[in-house]
């Protein structure tokens, strides 16, 4: 593969925050610190952790949370030696008053995530984040869902903020090569800052769209040890440092050590097995946020609904990140219709 940027590959981890809804927002300190200390020794360059939705997404509507985030960061930050911690904010959920606070933890990296279409709701945080000397990304969530013109216009209001780099972010693991091979191009010959690319694996091309990003000149790259994300998980971070050493390229991660702590450390955590199941192949057949999965099955199982008839219904209204309220809404109305069918 031959790179179209001489910037180095940084990876990060996010297992420990998109991991936290196959979780159901019960990661314990133990879990945290071991598999933090693991990936550390094993050279990972950031490990992001906070709740699945971000700072501040412990609430009865996104899922309460075992243990307070702040306390599984301080964990974290202690647990490393190399690596750097990051956290997710989504303004309207994450406020300035939780980004102090978990920089003052210890984390050095935030990714500032909006809607692909809603960027100018970040300026406040990216703003903040750069007076505090932490790095700061921009996170374009469901890259699917807007023309590529509007992918380019909202990552410029990011950098115009203060981004040192923006990520195409495919939320509902619904993007194919060829469309990520587009966005990426399109942004790298846009922005004057890095670009980023995070992947869900829902339609099983996690690996080879992470791929086509590196080669269209992303350097922000992220993945998640055993598939522990949202949906069918990201990119797995394992998979694809194996195949990028087949290819001749240097990460700084030891591949043995990734392979040993996916099995040893992160596997004994999971609750089940990270495939693509048919709730997860219906958010990406869909083109549906990948934290719904959880939610969604949990309306059908109350309404006596089949999830994907959820999901494919939410696909049609468009639903973004921040609206799992709607699931419930979109259920009652189905069940409602289904029992006035009969």
């Amino acid at each position: 593969m031959k790179r179209n940027s001489s910037l180095p590959l940084k990876f990060t981890e996010v297992c420990l925050r998109d991991g936290s809804h196959v979780m159901a927002h019960q990661f314990t300190e133990k879990q945290v610190f071991d598999a933090a200390k693991a990936l550390d020794e094993a050279g990972m360059h950031y490990i992001e952790v906070s709740h699945g939705d971000g700072l501040g997404g412990s609430t009865l509507q996104y899922g309460r949370s075992l243990t307070d985030e702040m306390k599984l960061i301080e964990t974290a930050v202690g647990a490393c030696k190399q690596a750097k911690v990051a956290v997710l904010l989504l303004p309207g959920i994450g406020t300035v008053s939780e980004l102090k606070q978990a920089h003052k933890l210890g984390a050095s990296l935030v990714r500032v995530a909006t809607h692909v279409t809603e960027a100018d709701v970040s300026a406040q945080h990216i703003h903040m984040a750069r007076e505090l000397g932490m790095e700061v990304m921009g996170f374009l969530m469901m890259a699917h869902s807007a023309p590529v013109e509007k992918l380019v216009e909202q990552a410029k209001l990011m950098e115009s903020y203060g981004a040192q780099g923006v990520y195409v972010t495919d939320s509902a693991g619904a993007l194919l090569p060829h469309e990520v091979k587009e966005r990426i191009s399109v942004l790298r010959n846009s922005l004057d800052i890095e670009v980023g690319f995070h992947a869900h694996n829902n339609l099983s091309v996690a690996v080879a769209n992470t791929l086509v990003a590196i080669e269209e000149g992303a350097t922000r790259i992220d993945g998640s040890v055993r598939c522990l994300g949202a949906g069918a998980g990201n990119t797995q971070t394992e998979v694809l440092l194996a195949v990028l050493d087949r290819m001749g390229m240097e990460t700084g991660i030891d591949l043995y050590q990734m392979m040993d702590l996916a099995e040893d450390v992160i596997g004994p955590m999971l609750p089940g097995s990270q495939e693509i199941r048919k709730g997860s192949l219906a958010m990406g057949y869909a083109g549906v946020y990948s934290s719904f999965l959880l939610h969604a099955e949990r309306a059908g199982k109350r309404f006596g609904l089949d999830p994907r008839d959820i999901l494919i219904e939410l696909g049609k209204r468009k639903a973004v990140g921040g609206q799992e309220d709607l699931i419930i809404e979109v259920a009652a109305e189905l069940a409602q219709k289904t029992k006035l069918e009969v």
